[in-house]
């Protein structure tokens, strides 16, 4: 990527419009490589149309637009937790192109994380990420959040696959 960013407030963040999911299965492509996982298209754009804009949406979703090309992108569902009869904001993917870090845009997106959840009723925000991912786990940590350890599982059912 070779555009140089100057100033952060050309950067837009705004909830994912239909005209942005061809550029978020790119920017999804990049996470995966990012965070050294196997990523696979199948028909997650059109999929994505319905949990995104459906009257009661299951995923919801912000873009970072720099001069209207997206270089970011923040997804949210809400959960259950059980043992607090609760519901909570689940971030389930959070990714800004490499020249977009470190400017204050991870804010911007924490921002609407935490905006979503209040509205929501949410008591909390929980996510996960690598333990390879040094400068997440740093960003994460200057934001506030601490971590719980634990062991993520897939489980494939009726014979398919979970990656």
């Amino acid at each position: 990527m070779s555009r140089v960013v100057r100033d952060i407030r050309d950067i837009k963040v705004q909830p994912i419009e239909p005209c942005h999911l061809d550029a978020l299965l790119a920017l999804c492509r990049e996470h995966a490589a990012y965070e050294k996982a196997d990523f696979r298209e199948n028909g997650q754009v059109e999929r994505w149309r319905t949990a995104l804009f459906s009257e009661q949406p299951a995923l919801h979703g912000w873009v970072a637009t720099d001069g209207g090309k997206p270089c970011g992108f923040m997804t949210v569902t809400i959960d259950y937790a059980t043992w607090s009869a609760e519901p909570f904001a689940y971030m389930d993917c959070l990714y800004l192109q490499e020249p977009y870090r470190g400017m204050g845009l991870g804010r911007m997106f924490f921002e609407r994380l935490r905006e979503f959840a209040v509205a929501r009723r949410c008591g909390w925000a929980e996510w996960q990420t690598p333990p390879h991912n040094e400068l997440g786990i740093g960003f994460y940590r200057r934001m506030g959040a601490g971590a719980k350890p634990k062991v993520r599982f897939h489980y494939g059912v009726e014979g398919k696959g979970v990656s």
